[in-house]
């Protein structure tokens, strides 16, 4: 039987509205991508991941993300956009490897200033409408901020799924690294991007990618891998509509309305498409 993945990349909370928008867009228009056999998150995607297998239906979650009346309470980052970018860049400075960079990174997001880890927390418990893990298979990935070696999260490790989607989304210098069983995570997205490596077994592989970095060739080459194993890949980014609407700070909730509608009309429109690649 053909097993397919859906792979739910960073970005925000501008790109867990834009990423929320495309489902819906494609399940409106006939693309039911939600009967993934698995499902990655990473950052944004872990919060959209453990959102779209609540159980809770697709247009609800998609109003979460319009009506300013049903939308999540968020926080402001305690460093603004130029120092958190310097931070990073310092922090990437000079590694040898790509577990060097992560480290760096993960000891930079150890002191960096931030709000408090249970302040932070209490953000992720009211963005996800269930706190259980589903019996899907979801897989929801963070690094360890010390080791800088990934962990995947799932329904099998015994971790709370709101910690899970928390370390996922702990973007360094922004948000504090989360503590689980003794240890501190960082975002996801310090591994890559999107993870989409993990979908390896898959024959279809959905990708929704929020952010292209210029250079960082990350996911072209995961998705190379991807096919070279015999699996049929598409990547969804966002069209121009959405990129103007998403703008250019990725943690503003101010763009979450307009991202997600954004969103649900790219995915209308990648529907038919989506739908032939899906079956």
């Amino acid at each position: 039987m053909t097993r397919r993945g859906l792979v739910l990349g960073g970005g925000g909370v501008a790109g867990v509205a834009w990423q929320t928008g495309v489902l819906a867009g494609l399940l409106e228009g006939g693309a039911d991508v939600l009967e993934a056999d698995v499902i990655i998150g990473t950052s944004a995607g872990a919060t959209v991941a453990a959102q779209i297998t609540s159980g809770t239906p697709l247009g609800e979650l998609l109003d979460r993300q319009v009506d300013p009346a049903l939308q999540a309470p968020e926080l402001s980052p305690v460093l603004g956009a130029e120092d958190l970018m310097t931070l990073f860049l310092d922090a990437r400075d000079g590694p040898t490897d790509a577990l060097d960079v992560r480290r760096r990174i993960g000891a930079m997001a150890l002191a960096a200033p931030t709000v408090a880890e249970a302040e932070r927390r209490a953000v992720i418990e009211a963005r996800l409408p269930s706190h259980r893990w589903p019996r899907s298979e979801l897989k929801i990935v963070a690094v360890d901020a010390e080791s800088g070696a990934e962990r995947v999260f799932d329904p099998a490790s015994g971790v709370d799924l709101v910690d899970a989607v928390a370390a996922s989304c702990a973007v360094p210098g922004a948000w504090p690294p989360v503590t689980i069983g003794g240890r501190r995570y960082i975002d996801g997205g310090t591994r890559t991007a999107e993870n989409a490596d993990l979908a390896a077994g898959c024959d279809r592989v959905l990708v929704l990618q929020v952010m292209a970095v210029l250079g960082n060739t990350d996911l072209d080459h995961q998705v190379a891998e991807l096919r070279e194993s015999g699996a049929r890949v598409t990547v969804l980014r966002p069209d121009d509509t959405a990129a103007s609407s998403i703008g250019p700070d990725l943690l503003d909730p101010a763009v979450r309305g307009s991202a997600a509608r954004a969103g649900h009309g790219q995915g209308l429109r990648a529907a038919s498409a989506t739908a032939e690649f899906w079956r």
